[in-house]
């Protein structure tokens, strides 16, 4: 676990730490599915997918319609391996740890239906999605805006998200296309955004709202406020600093490789 505080007792560091082993036990209870019938299971996921669903169909993103011939849809997700835009981990450790060091906030938010934004220039005709109530078969749904999995959709958006950052006045670094920085006489923004995921900090919150509200205004944003979990990184926060764990992450990868009950082995390893 990295911590990043500022003068403590050992009662306050003690009480800290109880927090936070609250925190990440909590995190370490939240487990994904890996398909639609472990979805099925948890009424929590059924409504995000039914809000998806929902965020999908009022934006008009297909149409109804005859498939032509000789033309062969593709299924929910076409490519697997499809490029998207993502912040460097180097880069959001360096956000954590200037924002840590200068007191600065660190807000997170989601762009709702982000690919949505990013309008297609073929015609692509899609099957059903699996779990979905409206079947229209033999017909099938043209698109008229980009989705997860397509080849395209990634770019699109980005490009979208891109253009409305740096529009605001917002520049790009040459190093991390994914990075974002804000300045004037008396403020300084930096963003980062991961697909669909965003990390906004700076020295004014007043300029964070107002980007915040052009962003909502523009794409319609989820404001998840102050930071908590982030590339899964945890990251927990108190009066005297952040702290920053990974035990959820590894957790995870050690439940997904069935590794649970292999025995623990003293090793050192090489630290960043």
């Amino acid at each position: 676990m990295g911590k990043t505080h500022l003068g403590q007792s050992d009662n306050q560091q003690e009480a800290n730490l109880i927090g936070i082993k609250d925190f990440t036990a909590d995190l370490a209870k939240i487990q994904e599915p890996h398909s639609l019938k472990q979805a099925r299971l948890s009424e929590e996921w059924m409504r995000a997918m039914a809000i998806e669903i929902q965020g999908l169909e009022e934006n008009r993103t297909w149409e109804i319609v005859d498939l032509p011939k000789g033309v062969k849809p593709i299924g929910w997700v076409d490519y697997f391996n499809s490029f998207s835009h993502v912040g460097k981990v180097v880069t959001v450790r360096l956000v954590l740890a200037i924002a840590a060091s200068k007191a600065w906030q660190i807000f997170q938010l989601h762009i709702n239906n982000a690919f949505l934004h990013g309008y297609l220039d073929e015609d692509i005709y899609m099957l059903p999605p699996e779990g979905y109530e409206k079947d229209v078969f033999p017909q099938v749904y043209k698109l008229h805006k980009s989705l997860f999995g397509l080849k395209q959709a990634s770019r699109k958006w980005n490009v979208k998200f891109t253009s409305t950052l740096i529009t605001y006045g917002f520049k790009q670094s040459y190093h991390d296309n994914c990075l974002f920085t804000y300045t004037t006489n008396s403020c300084f923004l930096v963003l980062v955004v991961y697909v669909d995921d965003i990390l906004l900090t700076g020295n004014s919150e007043q300029e964070m709202l107002a980007i915040k509200k052009v962003l909502h205004e523009k794409f319609t944003i989820k404001d998840l406020g102050v930071a908590k979990y982030f590339l899964d990184i945890e990251i927990a926060w108190s009066t005297h600093g952040m702290y920053l764990s990974q035990q959820k992450y590894i957790k995870d990868i050690v439940h997904d490789l069935k590794m649970e009950t292999a025995k623990v082995a003293v090793t050192l390893l090489a630290q960043d």
